[in-house]
This record gives structure tokens, sequence and C-alpha cells, in this order.
């Protein structure tokens, strides 16, 4: 996808890879871009640095993607790239209680699902459109310290993968972002994984470079960090040798004692 006179939408671009994802698509001269985030004073500074359209959104509700989609085709017509990149984590396993599955599939996984409604119907009609969903490595490999992200960002991978099956030969082209650790709040703080997870680390720059890339070559998986392509790998070849380690690095990481 060549990204020139485009009209993109990204969920979540007020901060961390969202708001690299618009600086780095504002450098390929677009129609529009449009930052949609719940933070309505961070969408309007990004927005104000590239010459988008800031939008406040909360992506767990369908009412505001619908209006998102409205919004966007008003001021720049058809939507050519949707991001559904918005996320986040909640750490906890089985403790976690039934509003905090609640708040990260909606914000995980539905968001996705509601935004994919909101835009493929006007795309099958133009016979084409762009979908970019934003998952996670947790989403091929798990997250030892959040049983919910880990589930969550498994159901966006398996969505997008769904999408690209049932309307790839239909002009609806999908990719999905797995990254590792980024330099995000995300992955900020001290606790055992976020230093795991610093330890290789991209700049959100540096992975929105990857992105263009990956957009322009119209692949599905966008991965990073190379290195959790050989993970994936590990994991299908032999899947109990796979999870024997997980458990091993769990033990190091998360059981260890400080």
């Amino acid at each position: 996808m060549n990204l020139k006179d485009q009209v993109i939408v990204v969920t979540g671009g007020a901060n961390g890879i969202g708001r690299a994802l618009c600086e780095r698509f504002a450098h390929e001269a677009p129609k529009g871009i449009v930052v949609a985030d719940v933070d309505e004073q961070q969408a309007k500074t990004v927005a104000e640095k590239i010459g988008g359209l800031p939008v406040v959104c909360d992506v767990s509700n369908e009412q505001d993607i619908k209006r998102l989609v409205a919004q966007t085709e008003d001021t720049y017509g058809p939507i050519d790239l949707f991001c559904a990149n918005a996320g986040i984590n909640i750490q906890g396993g089985l403790s976690l209680d039934d509003d905090q599955w609640s708040r990260i599939i909606d914000v995980n996984l539905m968001a996705h699902v509601y935004s994919a409604r909101a835009v493929i119907p006007g795309m099958l009609e133009r016979g084409s459109g762009y979908l970019l969903h934003t998952a996670s490595a947790a989403g091929l490999l798990t997250e030892i310290s959040s049983a919910a992200y880990a589930v969550t960002k498994h159901a966006a991978v398996a969505f997008a993968e769904w999408l690209s099956v049932t309307y790839g030969d239909r002009g609806i082209r999908v990719s999905c972002l797995c990254p590792q650790g980024v330099w995000t709040d995300m992955i900020a703080g001290d606790d055992p994984v976020a230093k795991m997870l610093q330890a290789t680390a991209l700049e959100p720059a540096t992975l929105a470079d990857v992105v263009v890339q990956s957009l322009e070559a119209e692949e599905f998986l966008i991965l990073p960090h190379p290195e959790v392509r050989k993970y994936f790998r590990h994991k299908s070849t032999d899947y109990d040798r796979w999870l024997a380690g997980m458990r091993r690095l769990r033990a190091n990481i998360v059981d260890a004692p400080a």
C-alpha cells in the first residue's frame, strides 16, 4: 500500500506506538490522518503537529467508533487505512475480576470488531481498503505476567486472520502488528517482566518505519523484532518443549526471589 493521498485513522494515536504511526505516516503525504484517542489534549497536540484531525474516541464503545468513522468521512472522505491500535494491559491471572476481564476484552478485541464492522461495508463497495490491527508478540507466544493480555492479544491475531481469510480476495488487505517490547508507558517500570522487555525494546519511531515498509509489501504479519518469528517457529515445531521453556522463563523472571 502506498500511503500517498490516503485517508488514515489511528486509534490510540495520541501516545506510544499510535503517535509514532501518525507521525511516520505524515511523511508519506496522505490525504488526511485522524488521531483518535481518549486523551483529548494529547490527541490535539499530535494532530496539530502533523496537520491531522483529533477525535475523542473510546474504542470500547461501538457508538464512538461509528462516530469516529462518520467524522473522518465527513472531513476527508472514505477511509483507506484503519489502524486499530489502541490497547491496554492488566497484570494478573485468576485473581482478575470479571470487570477487569470485560474491560481488556472490550479494548483489545471488541474495538477491532467494532472498527471492522464500521469500515468493511464501504471498503467492499469500493473494492479496496486496508486494516492494520495492533496485537503483540504475546498474541503469538504468551505474556507470563498477564492472563488477560495474553488471551486478548491471541484473540486479536485470530480476528485479523479471519478478516484476511474472509475478505482478502475481495480487495480488503489486512496486516497484524506483533511487536515485543517498545519504549512506551506499557513497559515502563522496574518489575521483572518490564525489565526483560526493556532489554530488546525498540523506539516507537523505529517500529513505525517497519510498519510503513510492511504496508508497502502488504505483509500480513508485521514483526519488528525478528526474534519473535524464531520463537513462533519453535512453538509450532514442538509445543510441549516450548511450554516447558516458558515455565522455566516464568520461574526465573516472575517467581524468582527478589
